[in-house]
């Protein structure tokens, strides 16, 4: 922009000889701020300097018109005040600011300050033939309001005390929480002039959101204020006479303004607590959040009973098809076992009938004799092939023997010579093989048959008689499995069998054997425990030396140990355990039942005896 310069003319008073010649110098000056701005518009307008003088005093006037209806003018108050008591006076209704106080700008400050000194200027009161007091006039008290509010300092100090501003704090409300927001929203509202950190959240209403509530209590439980209390001080260390009497005032002020300040946080804590104590909607979002935690809580609830419901199904299900696998798989052994049993039935009632075919066939035919000394013989013959033929051996011979009647006995002796070459050569064979086993084992001993293996070979040649498949080989597979002791093989089975039985086909000499066997090893055991009573018994049958060992008395002497184990033995086991004596007796080494009754008795007597000696002393 262009720089504008203006030369001052020279002062009216020199130019009418007033002054001295060159008191006053010319000076280029430059307009700043709205000089600058009027210049600048006169410039670019062209308008004289006149015209923009006009026009400042035509807004001045009309500043001045609003100024009257904004600052008021209490003259009675004015008067009333006292010049000397300047700090407790209303600095805003001193300069007619009332109605603005805390929120009059700078620029209204000032305004009010001019009116009232062109109001209430001593010089212009005293033209008007109004009576002034130099020392005692209320203009000094206009003057100190517009020192005070118009610092920054000094204002903030006096709005902190403000003595129209109201302290309380409404209480708690139990019964009209309806009329919440109409008590505590003018509250809140007028303390908020207070706030460092702005804006300020509203308390809002009731149909507030739950987050819109939350944010309003958090910053006023967090609340910072700038309230301070430098205004109420009672000292003023200006006035003090040196440092240390400054010092002093300045800490006696600092204590005074922190113990305000803590009371100013208590109040608006207790607006605070008083405000969330009667807030409905406090409680309304409580019973919110207490249902959605219920809610939740049943969900959760549900959930686990659903997944505990779907595993019980899952493992019914499981143990369901398991049963009846089972019983598809037990329905299957009983009918498999039921067909055996029928099947082993009507091979019994099959073997039967053929046995009894072959008995009356050979009852009829006079057992194929042709003289009474081959009866007996025939007889056995036809028994034994009975016990050892099936079914089918039985039926064919039968019919054999059936087919021609004439030829019968020719046939029934084939067939006897037929069977016992069969059972010569397994005997002659069994023979061969207890010969190479000898022969074999001659170079090693044998192991020594116990009873109870004596007593499984008799039970496996029962269970598998002769004609059975590898008959040997399975006895001694018996023997092993149902023994703990070591493997037979079935040479060692043959050959202690052909040993014992000796070709006998009842076996009765080996069964005999077994039972001498077992009756030995019966009578050695109980020669021992008669051997064993017999010498208790001729101890028990000693006499004693003296008849207190005969009672089962020890009387030696009672050593430390056994009287530290015997009291022991008393603390361990009370009057009411069962057996207590015979306990006790048992921790006491080479002492009886009787041993440790006695020396009870004694230690209870000599107790006793010291008591009475004790009290005999005291009576004395």
């Amino acid at each position: 922009f262009t720089s504008t310069r203006e030369v001052m003319v020279s002062s009216p008073e020199i130019r009418q000889g007033v002054l001295p010649v060159g008191f006053l110098k010319e000076r280029e000056v430059e307009p700043v701020g709205r000089w600058f701005l009027n210049q600048w518009d006169r410039i670019n307008s062209n308008r004289t300097f006149s015209h923009g003088i006009l026009s400042e005093s035509s807004d001045s006037g009309s500043e001045e018109e609003d100024d009257e209806a904004l600052f008021e003018d209490d003259l009675e108050y004015l008067r009333s005040l006292d010049p000397k008591e300047t700090q407790e006076q209303d600095q805003y209704r001193v300069l007619g600011l009332s109605k603005l106080r805390i929120l009059a700008t700078d620029d209204q400050i000032k305004r009010a300050h001019r009116q009232k000194v062109l109001r209430h200027h001593p010089d212009k009161r005293k033209a008007a033939g109004e009576e002034i007091k130099e020392d005692d006039d209320y203009f000094s008290c206009i003057t100190k309001a517009f020192e005070i509010l118009g610092n920054p300092v000094t204002r903030r100090a006096f709005d902190s005390v403000d003595p129209t501003f109201d302290d309380d704090v409404p209480e708690v409300l139990k019964k009209d929480k309806e009329n919440f927001i109409k008590i505590f929203g003018p509250a809140f509202e007028k303390n908020k002039r207070w706030a460092v950190k702005t804006p300020v959240p509203l308390l809002g209403d009731m149909d507030s959101t739950r987050e819109d509530v939350d944010r309003f209590y958090s910053y006023w439980y967090e609340f910072d204020s700038w309230r301070e209390y430098s205004y109420l001080d009672e000292e003023d260390k200006e006035k003090a006479g040196d440092k240390w009497e400054r010092r002093e005032i300045d800490k006696i002020n600092k204590a005074q303004r922190k113990e305000k300040k803590a009371d100013e946080t208590k109040r608006i804590r207790k607006l605070v607590d008083n405000a969330y104590n009667s807030d409905p909607r406090i409680a309304k979002f409580r019973e919110e959040e207490k249902n959605e935690k219920l809610a939740k809580k049943k969900a959760k609830a549900d959930q686990a009973k659903a997944r505990k419901d779907e595993e019980e199904r899952i493992i019914k299900e499981k143990e369901d098809a398991e049963r009846k696998e089972r019983e598809a798989k037990e329905e299957i052994e009983k009918a498999k076992k039921a067909a055996e049993k029928k099947e082993k039935d009507e091979m019994k009632r099959l073997i039967k009938i053929e046995r009894k075919k072959l008995r009356t066939f050979s009852k009829e035919h006079n057992y194929f004799i042709i003289d009474d000394n081959e009866k007996l013989t025939h007889l056995a013959e036809v028994e034994k092939m009975c016990e050892l033929y099936n079914c089918e051996q039985l039926r064919n011979l039968v019919e054999r023997l059936e087919k021609d009647t004439t030829k019968s006995r020719e046939v029934f002796i084939r067939e006897m010579n037929k069977l016992n070459n069969k059972m010569e050569e397994e005997r002659i064979e069994e023979a061969q093989m207890t010969g190479k086993t000898s022969t074999e084992g001659s170079g090693k001993t044998e192991a020594e048959w116990g009873t109870e293996e004596l007593q499984m070979m008799i039970k496996a040649i029962k269970l598998f008689p002769a004609g059975t498949v590898d008959r040997w080989e399975v006895c001694a597979d018996y023997i092993s499995t149902h023994n703990n002791s070591e493997p037979r093989t079935p040479k060692e089975v043959i050959s202690k069998a052909k040993e014992m039985q000796s070709g006998n086909f009842a076996m009765s000499s080996l069964k005999e054997e077994v039972n001498k066997m077992a009756y030995e090893n019966l009578q050695k055991g109980q020669n021992k425990k008669v051997l064993e009573i017999a010498a208790k018994e001729s101890e028990a049958s000693q006499r004693t030396e003296t008849s207190a060992e005969m009672m089962g008395i020890n009387n030696a002497t009672w050593t430390p140990d056994e009287q530290k184990l015997l009291e022991q033995a008393l603390k361990s086991f009370p009057a009411s355990t069962p057996e207590r004596w015979d306990r006790i007796a048992e921790t006491v080494p080479g002492r009886s039942k009787k041993d440790c009754m006695k020396r009870y008795k004694e230690l209870v007597e000599v107790i006793k005896a010291k008591k009475a000696a004790m009290a005999a002393a005291k009576k004395s």
